[in-house]
């Protein structure tokens, strides 16, 4: 009864997540560092996503992979049907695919590391699956590759300076990526003091086996 009550409560933090991480992704970061305008490479959606990860690990210390999964597709259901609805349909099929990658890969890696140091299970893990939700993200959206998936954004594919000062040019969403992945790195640095805040809190129900 506690194990389900506890689910429901990862379930329903990571369905505000997600639903917040939508709305976010809709709104630039209207600043400007350096000469970059962040408003080219950054929405306020990269800095609320990775709290998805948090909630992922915090599922799996406390309960294990099988309860981590049943959080994640709950999350990934309610992120689909949202993106579908406010998105096209080849944003959204990046979306919920770049989800469940980014974090069933989060849960696997945690899970292997698991008995090390605290933090490492958590921040290799949320790295590790941040990379592969970006990859798979923006390649999936913008890359001429996936152009089946539907038709191309025109501006994410003229071609600018990566991150908008380096001298290589790439296409825009290239820029994207990139900025999307280092505010991803950040936060996953600043959610293992979180992380590290609530372990005393939220024991492991039952010893887990790495799998």
């Amino acid at each position: 009864m506690l194990k389900t009550r506890y689910t429901l409560a990862y379930v329903a933090l990571m369905t505000l997540v997600v639903v917040a991480s939508n709305f976010l992704v809709q709104f630039p970061l209207n600043a400007t560092i350096a000469g970059i305008n962040l408003a080219d490479i950054l929405t306020w959606g990269a800095f609320s996503y990775p709290i998805a990860f948090l909630i992922t690990d915090l599922t799996n210390r406390q309960f294990g992979p099988q309860a981590a999964r049943k959080v994640v597709f709950a999350g990934f259901v309610v992120g689909v049907a949202l993106s579908f609805f406010s998105s096209v349909p080849r944003i959204a099929i990046a979306s919920g695919s770049a989800y469940l990658g980014g974090q069933l890969l989060d849960i696997a890696v945690f899970n292997r590391l698991r008995r090390q140091t605290w933090w490492r299970a958590p921040l290799i893990g949320s790295l590790i699956g941040s990379a592969l939700d970006t990859v798979m993200f923006f390649s999936l959206s913008f890359a001429a590759l996936f152009v089946f998936l539907g038709p191309n954004e025109p501006f994410a594919l003229e071609i600018a300076p990566i991150l908008g000062v380096l001298s290589t040019e790439a296409p825009r969403w290239i820029s994207w990526a990139l900025g999307d992945f280092v505010v991803k790195m950040l936060v996953g640095l600043i959610m293992l003091l979180p992380y590290g805040a609530l372990m005393n809190v939220l024991r492991p129900m039952q010893p887990v086996a790495a799998r």
